[in-house]
């Protein structure tokens, strides 16, 4: 299911036959790197760990990496603005949004508790609504990954979204991960979307 990834720009470049986008989102640099906003970039980190690949091309205003038909997307240009990496790839590629599945965290749901979406809302998630927002339409699918609600009616939102998960979360979340990792399998394998949701949600 997983192919063989180009190892270089010229390659990568060249590519011409992606069918899918599968964007996590997160934030850059590492002092975001095990917060909560970041349930997207490690996903993607988990997908690329399990199948011995790296993502780290710069292309699109993200770090990138592409096999024969599916383009694994980080955006690099924090939360609020991801849907001008994602759109900018999908123009390029000509990708139609039911092909593109992005990956998001969610603070409404458990933690560790996944949801698959064909399309929908931004449900408050900034990310969402960038993409949204770039795209025109809010008909591509998502998986959110529940990072717990925030402890607190009064605590800040911002706040909460870029604190790290506990010790007993981070165990939680990496089963999660494998979850999703399953979930984006199935998608790239032309599963409907309603079939996975069955599965998982």
């Amino acid at each position: 299911m997983f192919f063989r990834f180009n190892k270089n720009k010229k390659e990568f470049d060249s590519q011409n036959k992606i069918k899918y986008i599968v964007a996590g989102l997160g934030n850059p640099g590492n002092k975001y790197l095990q917060t909560r906003h970041n349930a997207g970039f490690l996903a993607l980190d988990y997908i690329s760990g399990k199948y011995n690949f790296k993502i780290n091309i710069i292309k699109f205003k993200s770090l990138c990496a592409a096999g024969p038909n599916v383009l694994y997307m980080k955006p690099q240009t924090y939360m609020n603005n991801s849907g001008e990496a994602v759109s900018e790839a999908a123009r390029f590629y000509k990708i139609p949004a039911e092909n593109i599945l992005v990956i998001s965290d969610d603070a409404s749901l458990p933690t560790g508790k996944i949801r698959i979406r064909k399309s929908g809302s931004d449900g408050g998630q900034k990310g969402l609504r960038s993409i949204i927002y770039n795209l025109s339409c809010d008909e591509f699918p998502r998986i959110k990954i529940g990072v717990g609600e925030k402890p607190h009616p009064d605590f800040e939102m911002s706040d909460w979204v870029t604190s790290e998960f506990t010790k007993p979360e981070q165990k939680i979340i990496f089963e999660a991960l494998e979850k999703v990792s399953d979930c984006v399998d199935l998608f790239l394998k032309d599963t409907p979307v309603e079939q996975i949701q069955n599965k998982y949600n």
